[in-house]
């Protein structure tokens, strides 16, 4: 499965980062590809690239806050939840995806 996701917490800190840390490390190990996009109090990083997107079987929004730029998702499967709920159990989260994604 191709993942593109965005992490983003109320302080843009710590959560914002241990979510995105704990999705790839996840998606690797279960055998997706993935890609990232950080959006905190230091801005976007690693911006999701047109083509990830574009070859994206599903869209994971980890936010506590409004995110940005969730227009580039138009068509797309997308999945939000809280930075918490990824936090905590991601291989839950990946594998109830895969499973309504028949993937």
């Amino acid at each position: 499965m191709n993942i593109v996701g965005i992490t983003a917490c109320t302080s843009g800190i710590a959560h914002t980062y241990i979510a995105k840390e704990k999705l790839i490390k996840t998606a690797i190990s279960l055998g997706h590809k993935i890609a990232v996009e950080t959006q905190g109090t230091i801005g976007i990083e690693n911006e999701l690239k047109k083509t990830d997107i574009d070859n994206a079987d599903v869209v994971i929004i980890a936010a506590d806050i409004k995110v940005t730029g969730k227009e580039r998702f138009t068509g797309k499967r997308i999945v939000e939840v809280s930075t918490q709920v990824l936090i905590k159990s991601p291989r839950a989260l990946l594998n109830k995806i895969q499973e309504e994604l028949k993937v």
